[in-house]
């Protein structure tokens, strides 16, 4: 891995870095399942922590016991609840795999948490391949029209919380949930949640065609090569049923892309890497999102691979938390002077 070459990164990242393709390969059986047993061993979570650990502490909401539905609550603790934005956070892992309480999603959403400062729910849904699609949606969708009740949204997030200030993030598959739950969130009649912003880290599409950076890093980089990727999506897509990788959930802006321009498409942040062999599709969705009429901001690091933030080492980790504190609090700030003008327009006419 040649960011880790240039980088001062821990044994343990490194080991848990360049071990991700064999440990996929230990844990798939041959008929496409998991080994989850196996997974165990290798799989560090972290219980919420009701005295603060590094200015936040964490509790968990469970919504639906019956399919393990559930999310953890980040709540920084040095400032004033009720003015700060909710962060809604998909995980990646190829839908297949990492979970909200694994020691690098409790470690990346802490960090968010503190330095945007934000309220962030980050969500578990259900795995592939023992679940399909549309259950991720679903299950992310649900969370949303959980936290629009306003008794749910009480008991779950802190008091004075305002969940009209609300943005949906996500990396890598958690990239792809982020937006299909936003489009849904489009067309969707939410009475207190409204979704103000996107923020698309590295998102996992593609396609029928193999793109000049899937060819270009194909077995050089540990994570999202052809094979891997392939495989995530045979695993996430029903049994049976006659597919390709132009499907709109996986290639979201290709022929058989959904229409978004008339739905009010939130303001997004895309990032993207110069070393991600999914890079080509990222940025096809850029363009895609800009022809829609999406306001869009595309932050681009160079010399990274697919899934540099997982090393809180790296400067660029720290220089991603603040793109996301500044793309959050610029959206919001677009959002209160709107709001100024229409209350002003509707003061001028008396009405």
């Amino acid at each position: 891995m040649e960011v880790a070459a240039k980088t001062a990164l821990s044994w343990r990242r490194r080991l848990l870095f360049s071990a991700v393709p064999l440990a996929l390969a230990v844990v798939t059986r041959r008929d496409g399942t998991l080994n989850r047993r196996i997974l165990r061993f290798i799989d560090f979570r972290v219980p919420p922590s009701s005295k603060p650990i590094n200015g936040v502490k964490t509790h968990d909401i469970v919504i639906d016991s019956a399919r393990r539905l559930w999310f953890r609550v980040f709540v920084p603790t040095q400032q004033p609840v009720d003015d700060l934005p909710v962060i809604v956070f998909f995980h990646g892992g190829g839908f297949a795999f990492m979970a909200p309480n694994q020691d690098i999603y409790d470690s990346i959403c802490r960090r968010f948490a503190r330095q945007v400062p934000a309220i962030v729910v980050s969500v578990n849904y259900r795995l592939a391949p023992e679940h399909r699609y549309p259950e991720q949606h679903d299950d992310c969708f649900d969370v949303l029209k959980f936290l629009d009740d306003e008794e749910n949204c009480s008991k779950s997030l802190p008091e004075k919380t305002n969940i009209s200030r609300c943005f949906l993030a996500g990396d890598s598959a958690g990239g792809n949930l982020v937006h299909h739950v936003a489009q849904r969130a489009c067309e969707f009649n939410f009475q207190r949640l409204k979704v103000n912003g996107v923020l698309a880290i590295q998102p996992f599409f593609g396609g029928e065609e193999r793109t000049n950076s899937e060819k270009k890093f194909e077995g050089k980089m540990p994570l999202a090569s052809l094979k891997q990727t392939d495989w995530y999506w045979n695993a996430i897509m029903p049994p049976g049923e006659k597919y390709n990788r132009d499907h709109p959930i996986i290639n979201v802006s290709g022929p058989k892309a959904v229409d978004i321009s008339k739905i009010g498409f939130p303001a997004t942040m895309l990032v993207v890497s110069e070393f991600d062999s999914l890079y080509d599709w990222q940025k096809r969705y850029y363009e895609w999102l800009k022809k829609s009429g999406v306001e869009v901001y595309l932050v681009e690091y160079p010399n990274m691979c697919h899934a540099f933030y997982i090393f809180p080492e790296l400067r660029e980790f720290e220089q991603l938390m603040w793109d996301v504190k500044e793309f959050i609090h610029m959206v919001l700030k677009k959002d209160n002077l709107k709001r100024v003008g229409m209350m002003k327009t509707i003061a001028e006419n008396g009405e």
